[in-house]
């Protein structure tokens, strides 16, 4: 299915003509739980991997035999999904109560070959702002699932470039780890519906002149609903003849709420997953990403979030997952389908990763960085 990402609430570059100069494409995946084949793009799987070729392994020592069960974890969500908005069942409560990390893989020594999580399969007909080494038109994610790794104890992430054409039988069964170290490093498997959107680089990385004027006309925005809501209302106030009937009042005008627009949270960066646009460092200072071999500076070519969008970037709610009495300017924060908000159920970080490639080769050693 298409996703639509609504116009932008304010066309920022008629207001700062500037920032033509800090534009840049990234294609926004969607992911929407949901099986793909392995001739599509999707996150978790199955992936076109050819059955003569070995598949990516951790030979890292780091504990592999106690974590959480991958069964465990996709029953777990199963069962919160199709119990939202109900009690659990008694049969629910007894499957959720059972399930618990431990040391469900007691022979994998720590030193043994652990098969790596299919993470994402991205093909370049599918995303525009994705670019490979010349010739490849395929991608494939991997990562082991154990925060063990290097001096900032983070994944390892692994990246296969391909010719999907040359691909001949397909792996099958798929190899997968017994055990992750944290269930928010499972993705759930799903499909992709990619889209390519305009970005606008991070507020913090502008020159302090812009900076300063985009937050001077923020302020004029606010000051202009600040003087809109002080406008006197002579109507009675309304009364209630029970609770609820206040309750789902309430409701209805939180839904109503203008929402504030601003640069950062509609007019920037694209939230969810994605491929290509620009890093947010809303939560450290901007870093600097370069190239361990040749010095180039590493734009992100995936970005792995939680949200799909949050309190702040709900004008980046596609269309089609809209509530129908949602406007472009008004969207409800209680009638968003979970599902769509955090479709994967991956949290690294403090709530993102971003996997940045080298633009002089594709093929330098890749790197991350977290927020």
């Amino acid at each position: 299915m298409t996703r639509t990402t609504p116009p932008r609430p304010v066309d920022v570059e008629a207001v700062f003509p500037v920032l033509s100069a800090h534009r840049r494409t990234a294609t926004r995946l969607h992911p929407r739980q949901g099986v793909a084949t392995a001739g599509e793009s999707s996150l978790a799987g199955p992936l076109l991997w050819p059955a003569d070729e070995p598949w990516p392994v951790c030979c890292a020592v780091h504990p592999k035999g106690k974590g959480h069960r991958l069964d465990d974890v996709r029953l777990e969500r199963h069962i919160l999904a199709a119990a939202r908005g109900r009690d659990f069942s008694d049969e629910e409560r007894r499957i959720l109560d059972a399930i618990t990390p431990g040391r469900h893989a007691p022979d994998l020594r720590d030193e043994a070959p652990l098969p790596l999580l299919a993470v994402a399969q991205l093909y370049t007909r599918d995303i525009p702002d994705l670019v490979g080494p010349e010739g490849h038109d395929l991608l494939q994610v991997f990562w082991c699932p154990f925060e063990v790794h290097g001096p900032a104890r983070t994944l390892d992430v692994v990246l296969r470039w391909r010719r999907s054409r040359e691909v001949g039988d397909v792996l099958t069964p798929q190899p997968e780890p017994p055990v992750a170290g944290r269930k928010e490093c499972v993705p759930t498997r799903c499909a992709l519906h990619p889209e390519q959107v305009v970005e606008h680089e991070y507020l913090g990385l502008l020159s302090e002149e812009l900076q300063d004027a985009i937050a001077d006309w923020e302020e004029g925005l606010l000051d202009a609903e600040d003087d809109d809501e002080d406008a006197y209302d002579s109507s009675e106030p309304r009364s209630y003849d029970t609770y609820e009937e206040y309750e789902a009042a309430m409701a209805r005008a939180r839904t109503e709420e203008e929402y504030e627009v601003d640069y950062m949270g509609d007019l920037s960066i694209a939230p969810g997953w994605k491929v290509g646009g620009f890093a947010s460092w809303h939560l450290t200072d901007p870093a600097r990403v370069d190239c361990a071999v040749c010095g180039t500076p590493m734009p992100p070519l995936l970005t792995v979030d939680q949200w799909e969008c949050g309190g702040g970037s709900r004008s980046w709610l596609p269309l089609e997952d809209r509530d129908p009495t949602d406007t472009p300017d008004v969207i409800g924060p209680d009638v968003i389908d979970p599902d769509v908000i955090d479709p994967v159920g991956v949290y690294l970080g403090r709530g993102s990763m971003r996997v940045h490639t080298c633009p002089a080769d594709p093929e330098h050693p890749h790197r991350l960085s977290f927020q």
